[in-house]
């Protein structure tokens, strides 16, 4: 399995692990290979700068490449899907994820119910 972590699960991973379930560890544990949307780090950076977060974007890039996450631009073909998606869910983040998840036949592990509307590839968490 390949796993895209939610921007939530990306945080607390490196900065609140004890929020993250054995379900979720296990699973980042297990995965054939864990994914980190660039758009999470960017919404990270958005929400430290708005004092809605603390945390430091670079300091979670580096973090990142430690832990042996590998990093998932956003492409053109991400986008695009995004314009087809059903009003769910109104965050752009979020709808963005869903989009790379679908794009790319990833898992999405999360911890936001509403995202399961969107595709069997969403794992609450």
């Amino acid at each position: 399995m390949r796993l895209l972590l939610d921007t939530q699960i990306v945080y607390w991973f490196f900065h609140e692990p004890q929020n993250l379930t054995k379900a979720a560890r296990q699973l980042m544990t297990d995965a054939e290979a864990v994914l980190v949307s660039s758009v999470s780090v960017w919404e990270i950076a958005i929400k430290v700068r708005i004092g809605k977060m603390k945390a430091n974007p670079r300091r979670i890039v580096e973090l990142m490449e430690v832990a042996g996450f590998r990093e998932l631009p956003v492409f053109s073909r991400h986008t695009v899907l995004v314009a087809d998606l059903p009003m769910y869910h109104g965050d752009p983040f979020d709808r963005l994820l869903i989009a790379q998840a679908m794009a790319e036949a990833l898992n999405l592990l999360t911890a936001d119910a509403q995202l399961k509307q969107y595709s069997n590839l969403v794992i609450e968490v």
